[in-house]
């Protein structure tokens, strides 16, 4: 049997086959025909529309960093493509699942310079740039297959965005399709069991392992934890890591400590993490020795060469590493007490840093075990990415090194549609949330009920501080003018709130997160003084450093 549908239409069809039943966007002429699509399947995909397409885009990153589903936004060509495309950077620094559907010309017109409506030089290739793949689809009837390689080229090795441009009349023509759901191929290295036992044989002669990891770990929690157990050895996250393994754990570290860690250990065991920081800030000892775990191949010897290269999503190495070590059957002293002693230390260290450590524990007390927290780029983000004990996978959502300010708000939207039945909290400071602030109005009318942190300095905070310690006082285009932040949130429609401690703020989260509505919290803040050197635990080499 066959059906006869418009390009708009086989796409919406070829979304909801494969699963997909939220997307985030924006009409316009270049995409109608698909937009009228969605309105007639109104009852099985949910369109959350926004103010601006980058809101489109990071709620759609949002969605997939909660989720691990895949987060889809639909945007017009031109400059409403250009809107999004810092946030499909940010996917690709995250390694989020993130499909973009944009317009684009009609096909006569691409590439001929006529100056048509939302025309840019070389659409095609700019996506490509940020994404893992990207296609123009020429034909309504190319859409079932092209949908289902997207998808299949998203999940296959390392999770990256991916891009469809559809032109205006591949939307509008019609095309004969036999309804069968082309299924995904999700391809895979398969594991070189010589380089199981290389890993085994290294890390059973270790006398002092460490484990690094970072968001390629983000499913392996489980055999991580089992791991630390039998190495009897730290687990060091980075931000993306956060999660994978407990704060409770003992073994659990965030990179507070890492340096340390990282100077005492004869081994490394880098599972799913780029390893950048130790490897170009900390520098390598000597005598150190590394086994890579990742399913990117660029990341192998990305630095140098690795003692030990395994190629292989992370948990099906680790559920392979696992019996190879036991089998060699080395029993090692208990290192639990010694792990809680370094957390104790740590926990004084932090506390040095005020006031955005006790703002930093005031949220944690409120917010639940499995609450989703998104930073900005503040000073109390910049803190909380080291110092914020997290207890589950996908309840840390950053930005990871594309450091992309102004992200988190309509990210933070985003993980609330993913997860509606969890807090979802934002923290954010003045400047970067007025990047994305117009998607209150998204939020009031979607029923998004996210709770938003504006730590409020009146500037742009890092950079204010910067340019009067380093550069002689030079003060340039870093102080603001806002508007007064609770009446802001109330002219939409949400609730505003203002707290100056962190005590109230304890109290206000624990009444915002059980709030029916979308709520703001303003905190008045002065300037704040510079976190990372506090953060660290000091070693032999930082000291000389």
């Amino acid at each position: 049997m066959t059906t006869t549908r418009t390009g708009g239409e086989a796409l919406v069809h070829a979304l909801l086959s494969h699963g997909i039943d939220t997307i985030f966007g924006l009409p316009g002429v270049q995409n109608d025909y698909f937009y009228t699509a969605v309105h007639d399947a109104r009852d099985r995909l949910r369109v959350i529309h926004t103010r601006h397409e980058q809101g489109a885009a990071y709620m759609a990153l949002g969605y997939a960093q909660a989720s691990g589903k895949t987060g889809v936004f639909v945007v017009v060509p031109g400059p409403g493509f250009l809107n999004a495309s810092a946030a499909l950077s940010t996917a690709y620094a995250t390694n989020a699942p993130v499909l973009c559907l944009t317009g684009q010309l009609h096909s006569d017109h691409i590439g001929r310079g006529y100056g048509m409506l939302h025309e840019i030089p070389d659409q095609l290739g700019i996506l490509r740039s940020l994404t893992k793949w990207a296609r123009r689809v020429d034909s309504p009837a190319d859409v079932p297959r092209l949908v289902s390689e997207a998808l299949g080229a998203m999940h296959s090795g390392r999770p990256r965005p991916v891009g469809l441009e559809v032109p205006l009349n591949v939307f509008s023509r019609k095309a004969d399709f036999n309804d069968e759901t082309l299924s995904v191929a999700r391809s895979r290295p398969e594991l070189d069991r010589r380089a199981v036992d290389s890993a085994a044989d290294l890390l059973s002669e270790a006398l002092s392992p460490a484990i690094f990891i970072g968001g390629g770990a983000l499913d392996a929690g489980e055999e991580i934890g089992r791991l630390a157990e039998a190495l009897q050895a730290p687990v060091i996250a980075s931000a993306s890591g956060r999660g994978i393994l407990s704060n409770r754990n003992p073994y659990s570290h965030s990179y507070g400590p890492g340096r340390r860690l990282w100077e005492q250990a004869d081994v490394v065991i880098a599972i799913g993490t780029r390893l950048s920081t130790p490897m170009m800030r900390w520098g390598k000892p000597p005598n150190l020795r590394i086994i890579r775990i990742d399913i990117d191949p660029e990341e192998h010897d990305r630095h140098e060469p690795p003692q030990v290269s395994m190629l292989a999503d992370s948990r099906e190495a680790l559920q392979a590493l696992l019996p190879a070590l036991a089998a060699r059957k080395r029993d090692r002293p208990s290192r639990r007490l010694e792990m809680l002693a370094l957390h104790d230390e740590m926990d004084a260290i932090y506390d040095l840093v005020q006031p955005q450590m006790g703002f930093v524990r005031a949220i944690r007390e409120a917010l639940p075990d499995d609450g989703i927290y998104v930073e900005d780029i503040t000073q109390v983000g910049y803190v909380s990415r080291e110092t914020m004990p997290v207890y589950r996978p996908r309840t840390y959502l950053t930005s990871n090194y594309q450091v992309t300010l102004g992200w988190s708000f309509p990210a933070a939207l985003g993980a609330k549609v993913a997860a509606p039945d969890r807090p979802v909290l934002c923290v954010t400071g003045d400047g970067g949330f007025l990047f994305a602030a117009t998607e209150m109005a998204t939020a009031v009318q979607h029923g998004i009920n996210t709770v938003t942190v504006v730590f409020n300095d009146s500037a742009y905070g890092n950079v204010l501080r910067m340019q009067k310690q380093n550069y002689g006082g030079r003060v340039v285009a870093s102080e603001l003018h806002n508007p007064d932040f609770v009446t802001f949130a109330e002219s939409f429609g949400a609730r505003g709130l203002r707290v100056h401690s962190p005590a109230e703020l304890r109290q206000a989260l624990v009444s915002a997160f059980a709030a029916n509505a979308p709520v703001l919290i303003e905190v008045p803040v002065g300037e704040m003084p510079a976190p990372w050197e506090k953060m660290s635990a000091p070693t032999a080499r930082s000291k000389r450093d």
